[in-house]
């Protein structure tokens, strides 16, 4: 899913800093993005620059300090999301809003783990396609507390890569 993301994003004309704890897991998708942003497959002439970009990094730090929106790829469990948005919630700037794709974790309990409830949304991953219809919907889940600010970011970023989003309230809250 981080590889159609990045892509998807980084086509859609956003910085992409890609990160994964696994350097083989990250040296695989540099390959398969690299084939994916070749001049031939983008339509360009040989020698052309690839307009997208994606950087990849070694460090979780590398990847959110300028970031206004990190959406992590790690196992839907619920040890790998709290590891994964306790980091993230220490090391992005405050600004930066954090979603997760999940399929059966309570955005409202995840949320409160951090010192940025506010700034928390799902992603229902059973409705995460990347490679949907003309007009593909997202599925984000809200809590109580996901300020205005929030869905406003998150909803701009969807439409952006052609989505249309739809919210609803984390049926735990």
């Amino acid at each position: 899913m981080g590889r159609g993301l990045a892509l998807t994003a980084a086509r859609a004309g956003f910085p992409v800093f890609l990160e994964d704890v696994m350097p083989g897991n990250l040296h695989h998708a540099q390959e398969f993005l690299r084939q994916q942003f070749s001049p031939a497959a983008l339509g360009l002439e040989p020698g052309s620059e690839a307009a997208p970009t994606i950087t990849f990094v070694s460090t979780i730090e590398e990847a959110v300090r300028e970031a206004d929106l990190v959406i992590d790829c790690v196992p839907d469990e619920l040890e790998s999301k709290l590891e994964i948005l306790w980091l993230l919630d220490r090391m992005a700037p405050p600004r930066t809003v954090l979603a997760t794709p999940t399929t059966r974790l309570s955005i409202t309990d995840l949320a409160d783990c951090t010192y940025r409830p506010e700034k928390c949304i799902a992603i229902a991953a059973e409705a995460f396609d990347l490679t949907g219809s003309l007009a593909p919907e997202i599925l984000l889940r809200t809590t109580p507390r996901t300020s205005p600010e929030t869905v406003a970011l998150v909803k701009d970023f969807w439409e952006q890569l052609g989505f249309t989003p739809l919210f609803e309230l984390d049926p735990a809250a």
